[in-house]
């Protein structure tokens, strides 16, 4: 299989890989955490078209796996001999800050069996040196917090492939059968004129071009959509920034037939003429005639 290009995620434990290895999948990374190294080469050879399906592999491998460091470099040298790419992503921390975390969170150190907590990462930072002189890359995660760990390694997962950016939803709605549960940005869109008053156009839906003629063809429509959007425009780059992999904007009016699905296909509309990834879902459209 030559030139297939993979990532190992190790480090220290307390250091962050799992939070890394999210951030690599929420960026269409196929990952498996814990995999034997020596399992690797049969992995790889798998006849799976990776390609068609996901933007890259990454593996998480660390000292859980007792053969790791022992067979690591023997594997990897193989595997480049093979033609295939691959690199090394290596996450720690200062100890006193692995130790706080490991008393936080009240999990075991991997080789804390007959060690102190200290000790054991004292140990794991001794076994793991030739893993960390091989890195191509060191990521210090003593100051960060879980979003700026993700939005790093994001960035670096997105140097794979132009098409892993974030996920926007825009969804229409009825506040009368509830909020969506899901939602990070919710708009309430009933100030605007409801169609539904207009007896000819009330069984229509925010689909039919008549009505979204009666509800663009306002001045406030106008006003609204545009500073909204705007609001959009400067808002999705900040989450995109803090490693945020899903989003979804939720447009509501009464019923979520009429005015709120308009709304929502002018956005979604928006969205993709911006190159960005977005899905449209109308909720409620067909569940009654709101009012």
């Amino acid at each position: 299989m030559d030139n297939t290009y993979f990532t190992i995620v190790t480090g220290r434990a307390g250091s962050g890989k799992s939070t890394a290895l999210a951030a690599f999948e929420d960026s269409g990374h196929y990952c498996i955490d814990n995999m034997p190294v020596v399992f690797l080469p049969q992995f790889l050879n798998l006849p799976i078209d990776k390609t068609d399906i996901f933007n890259g592999l990454t593996f998480g491998m660390d000292v859980r796996d007792d053969s790791f460091v022992r067979d690591c470099a023997a594997v990897l040298d193989t595997l480049k001999r093979k033609g295939m790419k691959f690199r090394i992503l290596f996450l720690e921390a200062d100890e006193n800050v692995l130790i706080r975390r490991f008393n936080q969170t009240r999990r075991k150190h991997p080789l804390s069996i007959g060690k102190s907590i200290q000790e054991a990462i004292q140990a794991e930072k001794a076994i793991l040196a030739p893993i960390r002189e091989k890195a191509d890359q060191i990521i210090d995660t003593s100051t960060l917090n879980v979003h700026e760990l993700k939005a790093i390694v994001r960035k670096i997962a997105n140097q794979d492939s132009a098409c892993a950016v974030m996920q926007a939803q825009v969804l229409s709605f009825g506040f009368k059968f509830g909020l969506p549960a899901h939602a990070d940005l919710v708009m309430d869109v009933r100030f605007l004129e409801n169609p539904y008053f207009v007896e000819a156009l009330r069984p229509l839906s925010g689909e039919d071009e008549k009505i979204r003629s009666f509800v663009l063809n306002n001045a406030n429509t106008g006003l609204f959509l545009q500073r909204y959007i705007d609001l959009l425009d400067i808002l999705i780059p900040q989450y995109e920034n803090e490693g945020k992999a899903y989003l979804t904007i939720a447009i509501g009016c009464t019923g979520g037939r009429h005015r709120s699905v308009v709304i929502a296909r002018q956005i979604y509309d928006h969205l993709l003429a911006s190159g960005r990834k977005a899905e449209l879902t109308h909720r409620d459209i067909d569940k009654s005639l709101s009012t």
